[in-house]
């Protein structure tokens, strides 16, 4: 397996009626779906709701990123996260980036960007964690020294010093 294997995956965006004050819908990630790569945009409607297909997106596996993607693996509920961004001129949210990794949704959610937890299909969780047993090495947990034998520096001092 390559050092940053890559999937090619198409972002499914669902528009749902909602009843509020201040809107009359709102947008969730749905889902991710493999992409071809010979597909277009496309959009459906499904009963109320509005789904949109937006193809050309990779999930790529990152090294630096491997706790991250063994945190979410681990977790029980494995997922992708989508990061979503609403144009400066108005209009709709579109997707921008997607992971695999905990960590770096984290790190999108403090810079105030919106992510969403996807589910992915069981052959996506497979590849991922094949990935993530063949490269992820936790680093081994450093021993704390207590802090009663830190020296003359530390806690106690020697008598006569």
């Amino acid at each position: 397996m390559s050092a940053k294997p890559s999937r090619r995956v198409a972002v499914i965006l669902e528009r749902r009626p909602v009843t509020s004050r201040w809107v009359d819908h709102e947008w969730v990630a749905l889902a991710l779906e493999p992409d071809a790569g010979d597909e277009a945009a496309s959009e459906a409607q499904v009963g109320e709701c509005l789904r949109r297909r937006f193809p050309g997106f990779e999930l790529t596996l990152y090294p630096d990123e491997a706790e991250g993607y063994y945190l979410n693996i681990s977790s029980g509920a494995p997922c992708s996260f989508v990061s979503l961004r609403t144009p400066e001129e108005g209009g709709d949210p579109e997707p921008f980036l997607v992971t695999g990794s905990y960590n770096e949704a984290a790190r999108w959610m403090d810079g105030g960007e919106r992510v969403e937890r996807v589910d992915v299909d069981g052959d996506t969780v497979r590849w991922i964690e094949q990935w993530v047993v063949a490269n992820y090495k936790p680093e081994p947990k450093k021993r704390q020294r207590p802090r009663s034998f830190e020296g003359k520096e530390g806690r106690f001092r020697e008598r006569g010093q």
